[in-house]
């Protein structure tokens, strides 16, 4: 437990610095946002200064500071004045959330060897195999679990992950940091966030690259448990630049069980023999459809996840498992199309325990101790 206050004053204070900024999530006094305030007669003042103007989470910060101070005996109202920060108060902010000087430069924070962040990102052969809708489903799943998500909607062409989570607000920018939008307690960034209503993005290999590089580097993404990018299908200029920008980021396939989509699927997770990168596993989606009888009906075939699994196994030249079977189910595609994934929308569906259950191995892997040093010492004497 806390020290008591000596003072109202004192108390104010520390009431203050329980108060988190909805977006940044680490306390207002930390990011020198409340510039002062005073008391009398019930009352506290409170003097607040926001990263921009119109912000749209004035509201929520109102009702937390609020809150906080009328726990306080004897403040019964509070009233808040906003500003907004001035050009230099907003790089210092930057520089305290990038943790380096004035002249620290933008690095990818889970491509630093101390990086503890798991980044998986979710591959699949082709299109249609529900890979989007597996990765907003193991993201809300995991945040579900107490652990810090972020998402990367990397299908630069058919981003739609926003949607899926119920995104609905844009990015903030602070100088040249990027502050993501959250729902359902995952922060999400896509280049859909940043284009005019659902306008197509013709790119080539080069800006691909560039928005990739920006996404990871220039969002303010905080101490992530666990980061999942949703690649597009194939083996294209993403996968590679996602190589060359994060090589110790983890392969997840997606197939169906349809012999001609698995037969695609593994070409896409072999990428990772070139890339040097681990296979976590492979999911099987849209596995069967359960009727009303309680039977099953298999209606892409069966054993295309297994295929998978066992062929890269061979070509890589370790066990790469099949991590789950996710039955067809059309609450998936409502519970997306409403903003809410069906792990947190009807948990008790099968698809949704199904998906639970491949968060739960995502969640308690064990790290690799490949490459790691062990602290071990070498004896040079002899007997």
């Amino acid at each position: 437990m806390s020290a008591p206050a000596s003072t109202l004053e004192d108390a104010i204070q520390a009431a203050l610095a329980t108060v988190d900024d909805p977006e940044i999530r680490r306390p207002i006094t930390d990011l020198g946002m409340v510039s002062g305030f005073t008391v009398g007669d019930g009352l506290v003042k409170v003097d607040l200064l926001l990263t921009v103007a119109g912000c749209p989470l004035r509201d929520k910060l109102t009702s937390d500071i609020t809150a906080a101070l009328t726990k306080i005996p004897g403040i019964d109202r509070v009233e808040i004045n906003f500003g907004v920060m001035t050009e230099e108060q907003r790089k210092a902010l930057q520089t305290t959330l990038r943790g380096g000087g004035e002249s620290a430069e933008p690095v990818i924070p889970f491509a630093q060897p101390g990086s503890r962040t798991r980044v998986y990102a979710v591959a699949s052969g082709k299109g249609g195999v529900g890979k989007s809708s597996v990765t907003v489903n193991l993201a809300a799943a995991l945040a579900k679990r107490g652990l810090s998500v972020g998402v990367i909607d990397a299908d630069i062409y058919g981003h739609s992950v926003p949607r899926m989570l119920g995104v609905e607000g844009r990015p903030t920018r602070v100088e040249e940091m990027i502050m993501p939008p959250q729902a359902h307690g995952v922060k999400v960034i896509s280049i859909g966030m940043f284009t005019a209503g659902n306008a197509a993005v013709v790119w080539r290999g080069p800006m691909l690259h560039r928005a990739l590089q920006q996404f990871l580097a220039d969002v303010y993404w905080g101490d992530l448990d666990v980061l999942l990018l949703d690649l597009p299908p194939g083996t294209g200029d993403v996968a590679i630049s996602l190589a060359q920008l994060l090589p110790n980021a983890e392969i997840l396939v997606v197939t169906t069980p349809q012999m001609a989509a698995a037969e695609v699927a593994e070409r896409a997770g072999a990428i990772a023999l070139q890339t040097h990168q681990r296979l976590v596993g492979v999911v099987e989606n849209m596995s069967w459809l359960e009727l009303p009888d309680g039977s099953r009906m298999e209606v892409f075939g069966s054993g295309g996840g297994e295929t998978v699994a066992d062929s890269l196994s061979t070509t890589i030249g370790a066990r790469v498992p099949l991590l789950g079977q996710i039955p067809l189910d059309t609450r998936v595609r409502e519970a997306g199309d409403g903003g809410t994934p069906i792990v947190l929308a009807e948990p008790d569906a099968p698809a949704a325990k199904a998906l639970d259950g491949v968060a739960d191995k995502l969640a308690v892997r064990r790290e690799s101790l490949v490459g790691k040093p062990l602290g071990l010492m070498v004896n040079a004497k002899r007997g």
